[in-house]
């Protein structure tokens, strides 16, 4: 198949929650952005579909609509491949952002003592993680974060001995 909508599918959720109590709302958009969503515009989210994503988004909708709001779930694709390209583009930079200050993390644990590296690695592998889950379209930074949380490791350390 060639010509408009030949794209990926996406999933998207167009989900309105009541203004008050703001809690729902907030807990509802935290739990979509550690997923990963693209915001295509307020109270509509899109994630590349596959089984994964589907079925997290259908827990989300069912979620909004248990706290008394609205929400449809949606299976489309852009119908020119320059609305795609833009979802991809603004998802690829989230995820390089978020690589971006891992490496930061882990470029400035590695100038600390073996103690240090040792405490944050744990935590710098946890991160690495959880944004490799929402990592749709991997940048080029996503190997030099990870590179930067393997070398904290002590068996991939060396102490450089100074006179």
């Amino acid at each position: 198949m060639s010509g408009p909508g030949a794209g990926r599918q996406w999933v998207l959720l167009s989900y309105r929650l009541p203004r008050e109590p703001s809690t729902p709302r907030i807990t509802v958009w935290r739990k979509l952005r550690r997923m990963g969503v693209a915001q295509i515009s307020d109270g509509l989210v899109a994630l590349p579909a596959d089984a994964r994503t589907r079925e997290q988004v259908e827990w989300i909708a069912e979620e909004v609509s248990d706290l008394g709001g609205t929400a449809t779930v949606w299976i489309a694709h852009p119908a020119a491949a320059g609305d795609e390209q833009q979802l991809v583009e603004a998802m690829t930079q989230a995820r390089a952002a978020e690589y971006r200050q891992l490496l930061a993390e882990a470029q400035a644990a590695g100038e600390g003592d073996e103690a240090g590296r040792r405490r944050t690695l744990a935590r710098l592998r946890a991160e690495l993680r959880r944004i490799q889950r929402r990592d749709y379209f991997p940048p080029p930074d996503r190997q030099s974060a990870e590179r930067a949380v393997s070398s904290l490791h002590p068996a991939n350390t060396t102490e450089e001995s100074t006179p």
